[in-house]
């Protein structure tokens, strides 16, 4: 095993984002979805939302998530 471990750095815009996402007030849903940038070896923004509605475990589908979070792309 002679492979070097690479190690992302996070994008400076996005580690703020996340520290006011922390700590922020509110208290309803909300989510951020990141991503890594392999040209840069960056963690990246990939999608912000503020509100989502709550399911139950029976209502979250692939079709669900798809549409709401847009995961499974």
């Amino acid at each position: 095993m002679s492979d070097s471990l690479v190690v992302c750095e996070v994008d400076p815009e996005l580690r703020e984002k996340l520290r006011k996402f922390r700590f922020r007030k509110e208290t309803d849903n909300a989510a951020i979805i990141m991503k890594v940038d392999k040209d840069r070896q960056m963690v990246v923004l990939e999608e912000e939302f503020q509100v989502f509605e709550i399911r139950t475990t029976d209502e979250l589908t692939e079709a669900w998530l798809q549409e709401k979070l847009s995961f499974f792309r």
